[in-house]
């Protein structure tokens, strides 16, 4: 499994890189080397770490993205995200040869900050979350049960609170408004997903909707 982790690490940073620098058509982006850098490094790191602390939810999210038995409405979602996703990084490019944006140094250094944190708080999901799969689904066969500690106790993805804070920080340590901008359209398709989410659990895993009940806030605490 070290080998697999070492090749998808490799190749989603190649990917990245590609969806960057040919856009922005220069290599000479100092803040998109300290964005790849980090990420191949934390991402290789963490996953090692999960290799160790947890390789059951390891092995479950280097599954493919859509998977058999899979919601249809959660396969929509895959289709429509990782396209989506993939516009985000070319529009940033585009934005860097075109300097359409200005944003200040300092936001940049927010930015990094922010996608650290964000990494931190998936990380904390991911120790305390040990059924946290890339799709929804009721995973039977690994003895699911409901989480509520750690993060789950404030919001019922956390998951995805970290994944639109992390987009929220790359636009900004990339110095991309026009990245900025689309994560909103992110973070929409995140909460379309939570509906679908709990709507699966609810319906097949034990305890889930008294959960719901618990706890109020889906992604941010205190509004939604």
């Amino acid at each position: 499994m070290m080998r697999r982790l070492l090749i998808q690490n490799a190749i989603w940073i190649c990917i990245m890189a590609a969806l960057l620098f040919v856009p922005a058509g220069t290599l000479h982006w100092p803040a998109a080397w300290v964005f790849l850098g980090s990420i191949g490094l934390l991402g290789l790191g963490c996953g090692v770490w999960l290799l160790k602390t947890d390789p059951a939810l390891m092995a479950e999210r280097m599954r493919p993205p859509v998977q058999d038995g899979q919601p249809t409405a959660d396969k929509i979602f895959v289709w429509i995200f990782g396209p989506a996703m993939l516009v985000w990084f070319v529009v940033m490019g585009l934005d860097e040869r075109f300097q359409g944006s200005d944003v200040p140094f300092a936001l940049q250094a927010l930015g990094f900050v922010l996608v650290l944190l964000a990494l931190a708080l998936i990380m904390w999901v991911m120790r305390t979350n040990s059924f946290a799969a890339p799709v929804v689904k009721v995973q039977a066969e690994r003895q699911h049960r409901v989480v509520t500690a750690g993060p789950y106790a404030y919001v019922r993805h956390p998951m995805y609170s970290g994944a639109v804070a992390f987009f929220a920080g790359v636009s900004l340590l990339l110095g991309s408004w026009w990245g900025l901008a689309m994560v909103p359209l992110l973070a929409a398709l995140f909460a379309v997903r939570t509906v679908n989410e709990e709507r699966v659990l609810a319906s097949g895993l034990p305890g889930y909707s008294d959960y719901l009940t618990q706890v109020r806030f889906r992604l941010l605490p205190g509004v939604w």
